[in-house]
């Protein structure tokens, strides 16, 4: 038995409904007419009913019950061309819809579509093609031209540019060279390259995406969920009115058009599809946002707080001087090194690299470590306790800092330096500088957003108020905070918060969990691959590009904006038709041709946000 689908019951029920006008002006009410129209309204009719009645037995009264409730009333009158119409409008309208729809997840659909389907890696010496859900870590993966990269990994061996948009929303292709990580569901677009697997299967950054992307559709918005818990009693609502009326009016095909005009589809939809598109749309270009509560905060942002090193800054400072006393300065910078054997911060790094540069490979390590946050490290290098880190940690341990130490170390940071300070319990031993560089479209970014009309730009920072004020000054932020310990930045999010209203943490995840947790949004910036920012933040920006920022809280605000048009437009449809009613100029089959046309110009009007960003069409802002 040939099965219809929905394509097939509406070119069924269309062709039916266009002869059943064509005899009902031909030969007016006939029983051939008749049977066309009913048959019309059966092949349409069947699976509306079928939901509503699924629906109710979840306790649901939906727009299906609200339509086969008007559907049955009308074949009970003889008003067989009123149900016929109805029933091909309501099918032919959800058909648009879905089509329509589909196309507001089309960006999400483009992701699916880049999930890598077989993984090339070696075992035993021989090449086998194998489902990427098979290799496991530490399996050698081989890539070629044109393939995708199944693992999170670090090349080993090759060259290849790699086009990283499904991941960053970077366009241009990646050079990438050995030491260097490359993502799943990345796409080689020159070269080769051998890759070790570090991540596989469901740990991968590409299947996390997919994950958090997928979870953030059904992460409603308030409006949204306002919108649903109004429809729940609306639509009973609705149903006793249409009982009212009939009962003052006895006029059955006034109440049954009522229950028609009356489907709130247009207006539960508004909300839903507008985040759908969104949402896709900053998928695509990179950037993640964790729902449609999220999407909506996001757009009323008021205070924008900057973590310094790795979000404002590039993350990769470099030692520009040294000044140490009492020992050489290939000492001062061994000793920081081992000390800093162990760390992740971006000028731990700094001091390492520069050591090895220097003096070559050091493979000590300190006997014993201890992180003091906001203030440095304490260390135990060969039996001699070592204080590396800021004034206060020198500070803390009863240290003081001679006048000319403190002369110089006021000059490096009048230059924009940061000091790191390596001292023993009883002397400072020596000042190392180092200066990270402002990425080159911070600058550009802040007045983007100052544009966009955030209230307040400022900057949190552990550094010293000097190094602090000169990168403020030049970004023109508008206050900077210096000094922070981790709790201290969440102390200042609240006082932000009481001042000037909803306050985001934007930093690299790595080191700002506490900030970006306690803030109404974190935003990790460069999350690629970051654990602790793919997690902890709200909304992740893929790549280190500032201006993904920008783009993501214009796209929120667009999104609101839409929502809200679709809004609008629902209820003023609503009150136009139900004022129709009223006055008996709108009748059942006409009804439900606007109430259709209203649902699609709702979803019509949401694939717009598809488009925002293109320099060719962009939403108004």
């Amino acid at each position: 038995m040939l099965k219809l689908t929905k394509i097939r019951r509406v070119w069924i029920s269309g062709i039916l409904v266009a002869i059943s006008f064509i005899l009902k002006n031909l030969l007016g009410h006939h029983i051939i007419t008749d049977i066309t129209m009913i048959a019309s309204t059966i092949v349409a009719g069947t699976p509306i009913l079928k939901n509503a009645i699924s629906a109710i037995r979840y306790k649901i009264l939906g727009i299906d019950a609200l339509v086969s409730i008007a559907v049955i009333g009308a074949v009970l009158i003889g008003e067989y061309w009123e149900a016929a119409a109805v029933t091909f409008l309501f099918m032919f309208g959800d058909f648009l819809e879905s089509k329509t729809i589909e196309k507001t997840r089309s960006s999400i659909k483009a992701l699916l579509e880049l999930t890598p389907d077989i993984a090339r890696v070696i075992r035993e010496g021989n090449e086998i093609e194998i489902s990427p859900d098979e290799v496991v870590k530490g399996d050698i993966a081989v890539i070629k031209p044109g393939e995708k990269i199944p693992v999170d990994g670090t090349v080993i061996e090759g060259n290849a540019y790699v086009n990283q948009a499904a991941i960053t929303g970077e366009s241009i292709p990646v050079n990438k060279i050995p030491g260097d990580e490359v993502f799943s569901g990345t796409v080689i677009e020159t070269g080769y390259i051998k890759v070790r697997a570090d991540r596989v299967g469901e740990d991968t950054t590409f299947a996390r995406i997919l994950q958090m992307v997928e979870e953030a559709q059904d992460k409603k918005a308030k409006t949204q969920k306002f919108l649903e818990k109004f429809s729940k009693y609306y639509t009973p609502g609705i149903i006793v009115l249409s009982v009212i009326m009939f009962l003052i009016t006895r006029d059955l095909a006034l109440s049954l058009t009522l229950l028609v005009i009356a489907c709130p589809g247009a207006l539960v939809i508004s909300t839903p599809v507008s985040i759908v598109a969104g949402i896709g749309n900053g998928a695509k270009n990179g950037i993640l946002i964790k729902g449609g509560e999220i999407m909506e905060k996001l757009g009323k942002v008021k205070v924008l707080a900057f973590d310094k090193t790795g979000t404002l800054t590039k993350g990769r400072p470099q030692v520009n001087s040294l000044k140490a006393y009492d020992i050489s300065e290939d000492e001062l910078l061994r000793i920081a090194a081992i000390g800093e054997a162990y760390s992740e911060h971006p000028i731990g790094k700094a001091i390492i690299n520069k050591a090895e540069e220097t003096i070559g490979k050091i493979s000590q390590v300190p006997s014993e470590a201890e992180i003091i946050p906001g203030q440095g490290l304490k260390v135990v290098i060969d039996n001699s306790t070592v204080l590396i880190g800021n004034r206060k940690l020198l500070v803390e341990n009863g240290l003081i800092i001679d006048v000319s130490q403190e002369a110089y170390i006021r000059s490096q940071e009048e230059q924009g330096q940061t000091v790191v300070l390596v001292a023993t319990p009883e002397r400072l031993l020596g000042v190392i500088s180092i200066a990270d560089t402002i990425r080159e479209d911070a600058k550009k970014m802040v007045v983007n957003l100052k544009r966009l009309g955030i209230k307040k730009i400022v900057m949190l920072t552990g550094d010293n108020r000097r190094a602090a004020g000169a990168i403020s000054n030049e970004l023109g932020l508008d206050e900077y905070y210096a000094e922070l310990l981790p709790e201290n930045k969440v102390e200042v999010l609240e006082r932000l918060r009481g001042k000037y209203g909803l306050a985001a943490m934007v930093g690299d995840g790595v080191n700002d969990a506490p900030a970006l947790a306690s803030a109404d949004l974190g935003i990790a910036i460069g999350g690629a691959g970051t654990d602790v920012a793919m997690e902890t933040a709200d909304v992740v920006l893929m790549s280190n590009e500032l201006k993904k920022l920008s783009h993501a809280i214009g796209l929120s605000r667009a999104t609101v904006r839409n929502m809200k048009q679709n809004i609008s437009f629902s209820l003023a449809v609503a009150g136009v038709l139900l004022a129709g009613v009223l006055v008996k100029t709108v009748d059942l089959s006409f009804g439900m041709l606007i109430h259709e046309l209203s649902v699609l110009l709702v979803v019509i009007n949401a694939v717009r946000l598809l488009g925002y960003g293109r320099t060719r069409f962009k939403l108004m802002s």
